[in-house]
């Protein structure tokens, strides 16, 4: 849409001010002369003159006829033709004739006359000349008063409506009300302040959506935490309990019950280490530890960790590693990520299955994958696998271990080096977690 500024619309409103007076004026000018020309016209004016005299002369010296109705229609006559109106009274002021009884004189100037003779008052006459620009004036004052008019008709329309109705949107965001609709305008600095206005709504629809979903996902990991806490707690607590009641009255049992507490709190501790690098990851932002590292050996080494725990469940983990994988990075971050990667794979890998592990260089980045030959992931995982303490199990028990944080704290440690981190199921079945970061620096 076309726009104007709003100095250009106020000299349109100046120059429509002053010339619509004029125009009236010419439109009464026209109407009453049937000529635009303002001359002065030499023979008409003298032709009134003579009129206006002969017309005189006539009432003076027939002051005797005044009420003789044949002199009055020959009075009314020449009237007519000069565009005059009379009225006569008497030497006591009565009146005795008016030309035209019914017509509002007060748009004509006077002139007032004594008729004397011999120092005897015969009688006064008053005579009616038309005001030479009464017409043109009055048309002139209407055009200006319609022409305030028009211009605060068109004012409100482009300035002060679109105002208001920026008001009013204003205030149904401050009551939650985002559906809003802004006005359009003609005025450049009108639409400009619209057009910032609606990116300002957007940005703040924006930041109120992220925070219900920031609300939404502390409620959710408030309730998974207190869930995943309680229940090892439960479990610890159970067998303390036994313990100091004597239920476990032979060493082989009260070792047992001594393993399942060592093992609960293990599982705490790795709980709240997850949720402490979680958090540092999510909200504290901490600066990277950057170096050049190479992967391919982080991954090795990470293999090497996990091959006895592998071992126990025959699963083969096979490596393909192509020289050098050099990246900039954070070697302990880096570690973690692939930690939590392959604990996951070898956590989900049937017994006598495999796990291969590939590395390479693709151009400006380093290419890595960690395929098993598990189940995969459903359809529902895909779209929630990275989701801060989500399981694939509904009951959410640790019978397959973990806490629902490792895949995530693993995509953020890529998303912080500048690539990032995407799971997958392979064609011949198994999951298949690709992972890719920059060899230069992200910052």
């Amino acid at each position: 849409m076309r726009t104007l500024r709003i100095r250009t619309v106020s000299m349109l409103c100046l120059f429509f001010i002053l010339n619509m007076p004029w125009w009236f004026f010419l439109t009464a000018h026209f109407m009453e002369t049937g000529t635009l020309s303002f001359a002065t016209n030499q023979p008409q004016h003298e032709v009134f003159q003579r009129q206006q005299t002969e017309t005189m002369n006539l009432i003076q010296t027939n002051s005797d006829k005044w009420m003789d109705p044949n002199w009055q229609n020959q009075l009314d006559s020449l009237l007519q033709e000069a565009k005059l109106e009379v009225t006569l009274f008497s030497a006591s002021d009565q009146e005795i004739y008016r030309s035209n009884p019914e017509h509002d004189h007060a748009s004509q100037s006077t002139e007032r006359f004594t008729i004397i003779e011999d120092g005897r008052v015969l009688g006064k006459v008053v005579m009616y000349v038309p005001k030479s620009n009464t017409v043109q004036i009055i048309a002139a004052v209407a055009g200006l008063l319609l022409a305030f008019f028009i211009v605060a008709v068109v004012m409100r329309r482009l300035l002060l409506k679109p105002l208001e109705q920026m008001s009013v949107a204003a205030r149904q965001i401050a009551a939650g009300d985002w559906d809003v609709q802004l006005p359009m305008s003609r005025i450049t600095e009108i639409a400009e302040v619209r057009d910032g206005f609606e990116v300002m709504v957007k940005g703040l629809q924006k930041s109120h959506q992220k925070q219900v979903a920031l609300e939404e996902e502390r409620r959710f990991m408030i309730a998974a935490v207190a869930h995943d806490l309680r229940t090892p707690l439960f479990a610890l607590r159970g067998y303390l309990d036994g313990l100091e009641q004597g239920i476990a009255q032979t060493p082989e049992k009260r070792s047992k019950y001594v393993a399942v507490c060592k093992e609960k709190a293990e599982q705490l501790g790795l709980l709240v280490e997850d949720l402490f690098t979680f958090t540092k990851m999510e909200y504290l932002e901490t600066e990277l530890s950057s170096k050049s590292v190479d992967l391919a050996l982080i991954l090795q080494k990470s293999i090497d960790s996990l091959n006895p725990r592998a071992q126990q469940k025959h699963i083969s983990i096979t490596s393909h590693f192509a020289e050098p994988c050099t990246i900039i990075g954070d070697t302990h971050l880096l570690e973690r990520a692939v930690n939590n990667l392959l604990e996951n794979a070898v956590r989900h890998t049937p017994a006598h299955g495999d796990i291969v592990v590939q590395c390479q260089k693709e151009e400006k980045k380093v290419m890595f994958t960690i395929r098993d030959t598990g189940p995969g992931f459903s359809s529902e995982e895909l779209q929630r696998v990275f989701d801060p303490l989500y399981r694939g199990d509904a009951s959410r028990n640790r019978s397959t271990g973990g806490s629902g944080l490792g895949l995530t704290i693993s995509q953020r440690i890529m998303r912080r080096h500048g690539g990032d981190l995407a799971a997958g199921n392979h064609a011949e079945g198994g999951a298949l977690l690709t992972g890719w970061i920059p060899v230069t620096d992200p910052d």
